[in-house]
């Protein structure tokens, strides 16, 4: 498989054509990133987007106590740091391999020019920003109006849609991350998922399989209807 063939697989550019693909191959670099290497950080120019093609990457925020806060645990075929490219700014956040990871690298010079030429590169950036706003407005409502255990049930409920498990799903983030983007610490988060086990709405086991047993409760856990007995 060709790179411009490659990139008509990605949702960032589905349905463009053959010459448009094959322009952004032109410009596009293949970078690799070991375990905990830094992408890029916080506040440094924002010289281009990338997207993966194997590995996470998660992209935080640090205080100056050295407390994270995850925002976003990317995946194959997603998108990462595009925002300074169309507001010509630094990096809001910082981002770190979690895994061996490899992406496509979109210098944003080029890119700009690219969509200077064809426009309808940009709207469908816009069309994946605007679904990726809608998530991030989500979870700040989540921290900030929700107790851990209905931010918990919501991404649970999230997780199933996205595996597109229906009631299985498997947490391919470590509970300590998992704590950081619900906003709470590992401690709390083991003892709420065993009370979601006592009280027979899921099941877990040590390789991070979650079964949702009683999915109504657990809706009724995300939209603040319930609480845990």
């Amino acid at each position: 498989m060709d790179l411009s063939q490659q990139l008509s697989y990605l949702p960032l550019f589905e349905g463009l054509e053959k010459k448009h693909l094959e322009h952004l191959a032109a410009i596009v670099l293949k970078k690799k990133y070991q375990r905990g290497q830094t992408i890029f950080s916080e506040g440094t120019p924002g010289t281009g987007f990338h997207i993966i093609t194997s590995g996470r990457v998660k992209i935080y925020k640090a205080a100056p106590d050295g407390k994270e806060q995850i925002l976003h645990i990317f995946g194959m075929g997603e998108p990462f740091g595009e925002v300074p490219v169309f507001t010509g700014r630094s990096y809001p956040a910082n981002a770190v391999a979690l895994v061996d990871t490899m992406t496509l690298f979109f210098p944003r010079n080029d890119f700009i020019g690219l969509i200077k030429q064809d426009p309808s590169l940009a709207l469908n950036m816009l069309s994946v920003l605007s679904m990726r706003l809608k998530r991030f407005t989500a979870l700040i409502e989540d921290l900030s109006l929700k107790e851990v255990p209905g931010r918990l049930a919501a991404y649970l409920l999230y997780l199933s849609e996205q595996q597109k498990g229906i009631n299985e799903l498997t947490l391919d983030i470590s509970k300590t991350q998992l704590a950081s983007i619900l906003g709470t610490i590992p401690e709390t988060l083991s003892r709420i998922l065993s009370r979601m086990t006592g009280d027979g709405i899921i099941e877990s086991d040590e390789k991070r399989h979650i079964r949702i047993k009683d999915r109504n409760t657990l809706e009724l856990l995300a939209q603040g209807e319930k609480r845990l007995g």
